[in-house]
């Protein structure tokens, strides 16, 4: 396959690059899309990028363009030719005529990694809702049997009558995908509801694609969930539960990694999936600190929490891969304040540095969510337990931090950091 991209230069662009904006470069965006590519199963043969004043409204690139691409599509034989921007239906249409090949713009790959990816009912189901409303409007013009043959009485050709039903199945079928997918947020709500009506709270993993989320998510829970260096690797939602040093259980969730340019059909699809982010009680900021393009990436994933509404939720940047960052760059506190200053960070964001693969920084990083969590707040207190209900005993043990213990005759005085929940359920065996 081929990539093709636009670098756009004009006055606001120059000023942008003149004041350090975080945008990633049209070059940056290009080498993003081939990892986009490869990820898919492609193989990327020729990458080329024009400077232009403005997007040529018909076929982006402009007639000589198009003849240049069009000889390189000849000369490697390639069968698919992927642009770094969304193409209007106008232009999808030239471009393939032109080029006499297959042609998806970076929103099409992305939902074709998406569906690849999908293995949950809800997944499949999200994936092909945002495929359908990327399609219905692009159904005009695929060819020669769906064109319109002319207008007026008995010029309306199987052409027409099939495109209108393509266009009529398609919006039976994204209705169904709705009910289906507000069926399952139901579903969800109602697990949410049951969760919250135990004391633990949520803790989203959030972060840029390929940030090693996943790979942070086995490594706090033991979990078996796939980590790959692909971007996208893990597409399904996973919750597990994490304990901390303070012996409260809080529930890890696992979500869709970000993306620069990500489908506005794709944010609308996954809205079930988003609700974990929004519902959550504290988010973990996971960011590839080795990426030279870090920053980036941070600013980016704030663009998309704050769409989503999660903006003001309290978060931890988790500077990840200090493993394979440069020499100064593991230093966790440093580099957090470097980005708040840059403003691309709230002010009272905690930041730490880990590598999730070797395990450095993980013990800091649960006691920072240990303080970061309100819910079910723990307190210094002093139990007189009989001995004969080792049950109580095995609660503290299991659920609160035990300071001291001494036994007595017929009962043992325990002194343990125990949350609310545990208290009440104990409050008979409670000393002053």
């Amino acid at each position: 396959m081929i990539l093709a991209g636009v670098a756009i230069r004009n006055a606001r662009s120059a000023a942008a690059s003149s004041s350090g904006a975080t945008e990633l470069s049209a070059e940056e965006s290009l080498q993003e899309l081939r990892g986009l590519a490869e990820s898919a199963g492609g193989r990327v043969v020729e990458i080329t990028l024009q400077q232009r004043a403005s997007v040529d409204s018909a076929t982006v690139i402009g007639a000589g363009k198009v003849t240049e691409l069009g000889e390189l599509v000849r000369f490697h034989e390639a069968d698919l030719v992927v642009f770094d921007r969304e193409l209007s239906p106008t232009q999808l249409r030239n471009l393939e005529k032109a080029l006499d090949c297959r042609v998806i713009d970076r929103t099409q790959l992305i939902l074709d990694i998406f569906a690849s990816r999908a293995r949950t009912r809800e997944g499949q189901l999200q994936v092909e809702l945002a495929q359908l409303n990327y399609l219905l409007p692009r159904l005009t013009g695929r060819g020669v049997e769906m064109s319109r043959l002319g207008g007026g009485i008995g010029t309306r050709g199987p052409g027409e009558t099939k495109l209108e039903t393509d266009r009529r199945r398609i919006h039976h079928r994204i209705q169904k995908l709705e009910r289906d997918l507000n069926s399952v947020r139901a579903g969800r709500s109602v697990q949410r509801r049951q969760r919250q009506s135990v004391p633990l709270a949520t803790v989203a993993l959030v972060g840029y694609t390929n940030a090693g989320k996943s790979t942070l998510f086995n490594r706090l829970t033991g979990a078996g969930v796939v980590a790959d260096s692909r971007m996208f690797a893990t597409l399904d939602p996973t919750v597990r539960h994490v304990t901390l040093p303070s012996k409260r259980r809080v529930l890890l969730s696992d979500t869709v990694g970000f993306i620069r340019k990500l489908p506005t059909a794709l944010v609308k699809a996954f809205r079930a999936t988003l609700e974990e982010v929004t519902e959550a009680a504290l988010l973990l900021h996971v960011v590839d600190v080795s990426s030279p393009h870090a920053t980036a990436y941070v600013a980016q994933v704030n663009r998309v929490l704050e769409e989503i509404g999660s903006a003001a939720t309290p978060s931890i940047l988790v500077l990840n891969k200090t493993d394979l960052a440069p020499d100064g760059v593991s230093d966790g506190d440093t580099t957090g304040r470097r980005m708040i200053a840059e403003g691309h960070l709230p002010e009272k964001t905690v930041a730490l540095a880990v590598s999730a693969r070797t395990g450095d920084g993980l013990p800091q990083l649960l006691g920072a969510i240990d303080a970061g969590i309100d819910l079910d707040p723990t307190e210094k207190t002093r139990f007189r337990i009989p001995l004969s209900d080792g049950a109580a005993l095995s609660v503290l043990h299991d659920r609160a931090r035990v300071l001291k213990k001494g036994y007595r005759e017929n009962y043992c005085d325990v002194v343990a950091d125990a949350p609310a929940s545990v208290r009440r359920e104990l409050a008979g065996y409670i000393r002053r």
